[in-house]
């Protein structure tokens, strides 16, 4: 089994506790309703939201990816930190076993947040290709429901407040 690492920081005008609460606390209320167009829905499998639970994440019809099976973690609303692991789901294709995801939500120093990311693919092999462009993709539809979610709460400054 190989390893491949990613990091990604993204800055924003919201401060980390409300994103925190928005993105990991409430998501699976809050990107359905936001993202009709793309999730059908997010379900429990198992669990009650903290480290061990199990959600999956379905998706319209039609695209790439149908449904991925998440495991959670860790949430740590203290640290404003987050873990977890796609165990399960298109996602991984043929490639993968799991993708660990760690986020961090840190005060920025003017106000807003920074949001530090890091992404391990785990791979079924170690002669298995890392299609770069594949990771760009999937980095970039993170993004956008980043970005989705911010606007949101910039429009509504009440909101997770």
């Amino acid at each position: 089994m190989g390893v491949y690492s990613d990091y990604d920081e993204f800055i924003s005008p919201i401060s980390p506790t409300r994103l925190f609460k928005a993105l990991v606390v409430d998501s699976h209320n809050l990107v359905p309703k936001l993202l009709p167009q793309a999730i059908t829905g997010i379900q429990t499998i198992q669990g009650d939201g903290g480290a061990g639970t199990i959600r999956q994440i379905n998706f319209l019809e039609g695209g790439e990816v149908k449904s991925v099976k998440n495991r959670i973690d860790e949430v740590n609303e203290e640290t404003l930190s987050y873990s977890y692991t796609t165990i399960e789901g298109d996602a991984l294709k043929d490639k993968f076993a799991s993708i660990a995801h760690e986020a961090k939500f840190e005060e920025a120093p003017n106000g807003g947040s920074i949001n530090k990311m890091t992404t391990k693919y785990y791979t079924k092999g170690d002669d298995v290709e890392i299609n770069q462009e594949e990771i760009k993709i999937g980095k970039e539809k993170l993004l956008g429901i980043y970005k989705v979610v911010e606007a949101y709460l910039l429009q509504n400054p009440h909101v997770y407040a």
